[in-house]
């Protein structure tokens, strides 16, 4: 029995190590492998944040990115996405309208910049805007940049290298775009578009001067594995604001009676994140309001972003909350990785 607790004593001990070996691999400038990443994922928690958050000061210091986002078009997606509510695949009862008029995108724009917000993301459904959408969004960004001093970014679906250069020139500065899960785990999430499309999308728009904003949902069955190698092909595509969501199983969607992630899961995530990809805005996006503690750990966890104000099916959180709660965690709002 003394010989077994021992051991557990050493393990535990090895394990602690290891983390400490990590967090000081990348604060000297180092990158961890694969193989570091999964050990850590097995580390014990409350250890791995406390590295995760001293690695986050390190390389990115109290400034907190927060963004809220507008639900420019919704519904009737000809994708088959299994977690999406707006997928016209599944029955949710989901709103469903075409593009929002160019003032009302306008007016939310200013709203939240009277508010404090930098970023302000237009999200459209479907797998791309046509040039006609487009051009009409393009006149939106232009009239937002006109009057109201916030940063733009936008969630268009596929779109080419040349529509990724109108909308740049429109005023727009980064592109998000989920990679959703692993490379592995995508083809059994959505079998209307492939990972390499959403790859090609990302480098077109990388190509067209734009940034990128891309992360993915956590609980839609994948394993530790496919988390860490969705993070590892972020840094392989130098993606600097990661979205990390977690499934709402909304009912009427394939996933619906997926078990919910909690708190716990969340801090590892957030954790292992920030030691893959050390200056990035690792961004609580989707589901937090499902948490205990709407996701308040995670920001001294490694996470340093939001995604505030209503998520595009689910109600989300107000910004006066939010801000409240950045403030008294010692961050302050800030643009990060420009």
């Amino acid at each position: 029995m003394r010989e077994k607790g021992r051991d557990m004593e050493l393990k535990e001990q090895i394990k602690l190590e290891q983390i400490v070996r990590a967090k000081e691999k990348v604060r000297n400038g180092g990158q961890i492998t694969r193989e570091d990443a999964i050990k850590l994922y097995e580390a014990p928690l409350e250890e791995l944040c406390i590295a995760a958050d001293v690695i986050r000061k390190h390389f990115c210091g109290n400034g907190f990115d927060i963004c809220t986002i507008i639900n420019g078009k919704s519904g009737k997606c000809s994708e088959d996405c299994k977690y999406c509510a707006q997928s016209a695949f599944y029955h949710t009862g989901a709103e469903e309208y075409p593009l929002l008029d160019k003032q009302e995108i306008v007016r939310q724009a200013r709203y939240n910049a009277e508010r404090g917000v930098l970023r302000y993301s237009i999200v459209t459904s479907g797998k791309a805007l046509n040039d006609r959408e487009v051009a009409e969004m393009c006149d939106a960004i232009g009239e937002i940049k006109s009057r109201v001093k916030i940063e733009v970014c936008v969630s268009f679906g596929l779109l080419t290298r040349e529509q990724f250069a109108r909308v740049k020139e429109a005023g727009a500065t980064r592109v998000h775009n989920n990679l959703e899960t692993s490379r592995r785990n995508f083809p059994n999430i959505c079998t209307t578009h492939t990972f390499e499309d959403k790859l090609s999308a990302i480098r077109a728009a990388k190509e067209a001067g734009l940034r990128v904003c891309s992360g993915g949902i956590m609980g839609l069955g994948e394993t530790p594995e496919d988390r860490i190698d969705m993070a590892f092909t972020l840094r392989e595509l130098e993606v600097k604001s990661v979205p990390v969501n977690m499934l709402n199983p909304i009912p009427g969607t394939p996933y619906e009676k997926n078990p919910r992630l909690g708190v716990q899961d969340m801090r590892r995530i957030a954790a292992i994140y920030r030691f893959i990809l050390p200056d990035a805005s690792i961004r609580l996006a989707g589901g937090r309001g499902l948490l205990e503690d709407k996701g308040e750990s995670c920001f001294t966890s490694g996470a340093n972003a939001v995604i505030s104000g209503d998520m595009l099916t689910t109600s989300g959180y107000t910004i006066e909350s939010d801000m409240a709660m950045i403030h008294r965690l010692g961050y302050r709002e800030a643009l990060c990785n420009e």
